[in-house]
């Protein structure tokens, strides 16, 4: 037998725990469609003998599918562990984790903004039903009708989301949700009164080519309108002191 020249480096074998296997099972069994929504586990023994593990680790695997949001776990005679349904707000909070945790820059929030907001605005010319447009016109016009600020941010992302649904491909609006929320709290500053109203009759011109299904033009009048917001952004952090390339955003909805 011929003796290696050099001695492999191999990695250390780490054994998974317990409750990440547990937790990798059910994630496969909801791949495969055998677990759906509304599905109830079996009881906590049964699941515990069938698995092979002790109580603890199942309850640590529970405990760990329930944060993540796959299931969720119900005390009294009828209770139990159900797979729970899809909640958007869960993924809206991850991403804004991610964006905290990883220092991600004004510049690229808003270059990610502008792509998603170009391909929803042309998924939408073609899309998007009378109903549709008829809730953007009603939302600008109640925009314009408001003078709280909390209440046009609200309008705000409403506008974005009823966008997002025209497309009819509902990842689209998880995407608009987190961004909005992320890029909430650098929209005001100086000069913002003047900006809403700006804005405003940009959502009506945006509505005006949906309508005409003129892709082209409603793609540009979205972009017109993101860099306004992009460069009131700047100059409030200017006022602030705040490089841009550092700044973290938080918040609701955007502009």
């Amino acid at each position: 037998m011929k003796t290696p020249s050099a001695i492999p480096n191999f990695a250390p074998i780490r054994t998974q725990r317990a409750f990440e296997v547990i937790c990798e099972q059910i994630r496969a069994q909801l791949a495969a469609g055998t677990l759906k929504t509304g599905d109830k586990l079996p009881a906590e023994r049964e699941l515990a003998a069938e698995f092979q593990v002790s109580r603890s680790a199942l309850r640590e695997a529970l405990r760990s599918l329930e944060v993540a949001g796959i299931i969720r776990n119900v005390k009294g005679v009828k209770g139990g562990s159900f797979i729970q349904s899809a909640e958007p707000d869960r993924i809206v909070q991850a991403m804004q984790d991610y964006v905290h945790l990883g220092n991600i820059s004004l510049d690229e929030l808003t270059e990610a903004r502008l792509a998603t907001q170009d391909i929803i605005v042309r998924l939408a010319c073609e899309r998007a039903s009378d109903a549709d447009l008829a809730e953007l016109e009603a939302i600008a016009e109640r925009t314009r009708q408001e003078s709280d600020v909390e209440a046009r941010y609200e309008c705000a992302a409403a506008y974005y989301r009823v966008l997002a649904r025209a497309t009819k491909n509902r990842m689209f609006g998880i995407f608009v949700d987190s961004l909005s929320a992320i890029l909430h709290e650098f929209v005001q500053g100086p000069d913002y009164e003047t900006l809403q109203e700006t804005l405003i009759e940009s959502r009506f011109k945006l509505v005006r080519h949906l309508r005409a299904r003129d892709a082209d033009a409603a793609a540009a009048e979205m972009r017109k309108h993101l860099e306004r917001v992009h460069r009131h952004v700047r100059k409030t952090l200017k006022a602030q002191n705040i490089p841009a390339k550092a700044a973290k955003a938080r918040g609701k909805a955007p502009a």
